[in-house]
């Protein structure tokens, strides 16, 4: 594998795992909500870096945008795309009105109640949108695993498949008991955390609800393309 396509999946990994941290605010310390906030919008910063390092090694893509035939594929998916740069611009603008740490320099005072609402509209949408994405490149995405393992197997496949289907199945689970659906339409204007509650149960049920889009987003694929691995 070239060492251009391992950095790209270096850098989708590194995106993956930062959102998850992020929808956890500041449970990532809580046993210090302050820090946990800190945390958050240094990983806010962080995840942005990322996001423009992502496009910058994709900027081939970009530049076609404009050029050549849209299939139903390539609308979905710029569609797609239009809609997390949409959710990425509202959450790094949201956060820094909201900034309490890293952009405190500013002096930004006002605007708190509506950057609430589009930081939470933008978390949320955004890691569907995200997720989905994602679930429209896996077969890209699977390609490039089976080249460093170099290994496939029919039994493999299914343990995988069985897999993929129990997450799914956990993530319809996860997405109710989370209000996820509540969050994304505005039901509640703040986000409720327990934080007694372990990082590790809260990562679990968020990598599931991602789980669940990312398997919604390959199947749209699927159907779109006619391609299945």
């Amino acid at each position: 594998m070239k060492s251009k396509q391992i950095l790209k999946m270096t850098v989708d990994i590194l995106m993956t795992a930062t959102l998850l941290l992020l929808m956890a605010y500041s449970l990532v310390c809580g046993s210090s909500p302050a820090v946990g906030e800190a945390v958050h919008e240094w990983l806010g910063v962080g995840m942005f870096v990322l996001f423009v390092l992502h496009h910058f090694l994709n900027r081939k893509w970009s530049h076609s945008v404009f050029k050549g035939k849209y299939t139903p594929y390539r609308a979905v998916q710029t569609t797609l795309v239009v809609l997390v740069l949409l959710t990425m611009c509202g959450s790094m603008v949201s956060g820094i009105l909201l900034s309490r740490t890293v952009f405190s320099f500013l002096g930004i005072r006002g605007g708190q109640a509506a950057a609430r609402t589009l930081h939470m509209l933008s978390a949320y949408w955004g890691f569907v949108f995200l997720s989905l994405h994602l679930g429209l490149h896996w077969r890209v995405i699977m390609g490039m695993a089976a080249k460093l393992t170099k290994k496939s197997s029919k039994s493999c496949r299914w343990i995988l498949r069985m897999a993929a289907a129990l997450i799914a199945v956990y993530g319809v689970y996860a997405f109710i008991k989370r209000d996820f659906g509540n969050y994304m339409l505005l039901r509640y204007h703040f986000v409720f955390f327990d934080f007694e509650e372990p990082l590790a149960l809260f990562l679990l049920d968020y990598t599931a609800i991602m789980g669940l889009f990312v398997g919604a987003g390959y199947y749209i694929s699927v159907l779109l393309t006619g391609k299945k691995r």
